[in-house]
């Protein structure tokens, strides 16, 4: 059997429906479509970037989000064509990835990124030193499939692997029963009587990141300061993502969308797949100054179990360094206890993780429980 002669996906025995522009719950009362005026390709919004959309401090936003996978010029630039080769019907391709690559939106392979963007979104009122709260409240696939990729020169092992020649793109699927939600990847796809491998879906968007001042559009595989390609795999559903405001109104932007992603993203991507994602945006007046790090503040986060520092950086070992500074700033500030014995708690018992190492600037984070601190009283 070929690619081209897989069998038809069966859609609705996967127990996700596909969630084409304005069709399916649309939880907010803003929602933010990803069409090709909303969206930028390979790179991220600046201050001179048109809002699509504006809203209030304490919004809540729905927004469609694209993969880049299948849209991608190395795949054809066609994804129904694309998708076609693993089974899937031309009626369960998205409707606005069809409309991306077939709208002559400007994007070159070799020098821009491969993430589709939406937005950025105007948040009235914030303002630069202020912290923008972005809160996820929901995250629904699209399609129940999508692809992790290794391209030549990138992922953990370059030159290593992919050991065959050409990109290397595994299909995989997503799935809804009693047991919960799991992705699928076949063993081989030329003999079902193989198996399979399954593992959770852990949904989460990789990208989340308000603009940077003036009129140039950043990269978009590099974080920083402002976010973007940040790949927290912990920034699902009930997390809080904290981003030092750039510009006036933020302008923030999300895309990049996961189904699951292993800490490390060895091979270059995660199980990338559409989602629609539900979000709250607050706007923390001043927050930067009473935060980690004061004027060095880059992006933390937390849920209601954990504090996750982050640290980033083109060196792992200076990364994982920020990381443990954003980590002793967030003790300080929450907790008032001094940093030398912060430290020896961390040691003892925080966890720090390799967020990705594909990308240029290289990500840790960190995982401390807000439990262990339920003892302690703040100084007066």
């Amino acid at each position: 059997m070929t690619a081209t002669d897989s069998p038809l996906l069966d859609i609705a025995a996967t127990g996700f429906p596909i969630l084409q522009p304005g069709h399916g719950a649309i939880a907010a009362p803003t929602y933010v479509p990803a069409t090709p005026d909303n969206t930028l390709w390979g790179r991220l919004p600046c201050e001179a970037d048109a809002p699509v959309a504006a809203v209030g401090s304490g919004s809540v936003v729905t927004v469609d989000t694209l993969s880049h996978e299948g849209v991608l010029e190395d795949q054809g630039r066609d994804p129904r064509g694309y998708f076609a080769r693993h089974g899937v019907g031309a009626a369960h391709v998205l409707d606005d990835a069809q409309q991306i690559a077939d709208s002559g939106t400007a994007h070159d392979f070799d020098d821009d990124g491969p993430h589709l963007v939406t937005g950025p979104i105007a948040v009235t009122g914030a303002r630069p030193g202020d912290l923008l709260a972005v809160t996820v409240l929901g995250l629904t696939p699209r399609v129940p499939y999508g692809l992790v990729s290794a391209r030549h020169g990138f992922g953990a092992l370059p030159g290593e692997m992919p050991s065959l020649p050409g990109p290397q793109m595994t299909f995989a699927t997503a799935h809804a029963d009693r047991d919960g939600t799991w992705g699928r990847m076949a063993v081989d796809p030329a003999d079902p009587a193989r198996g399979a491998l399954r593992f959770p879906l852990r949904p989460f968007l990789g990208v989340m990141g308000v603009a940077v001042p003036g009129d140039e559009r950043p990269h978009s595989v590099p974080p920083g300061r402002h976010g973007g390609n940040i790949d927290v795999s912990l920034l699902g559903v009930g997390a809080t993502l904290y981003l030092p405001v750039q510009v006036a109104d933020a302008l923030v932007y999300f895309g990049d969308p996961h189904f699951a992603q292993g800490d490390g993203e060895i091979a270059l991507t995660a199980f990338e797949a559409s989602l629609r994602a539900t979000v709250k945006l607050e706007v923390i007046p001043g927050g930067a100054a009473l935060r980690p790090g004061n004027g060095r503040i880059t992006p933390f986060a937390e849920t209601d179990d954990l504090l996750i520092p982050i640290g980033l950086d083109e060196d792992l070992n200076e990364a994982m360094r920020d990381c443990v500074r954003c980590a002793l700033d967030l003790l300080t500030t929450d907790y008032g206890i001094d940093r030398h014995l912060a430290m020896a708690y961390l040691s003892a018992a925080g966890d720090f993780a390799v967020s990705q190492v594909v990308d240029s600037v290289k990500g840790i984070h960190g995982k401390i429980r807000k439990a262990d601190f339920r003892e302690v009283v703040r100084p007066d």
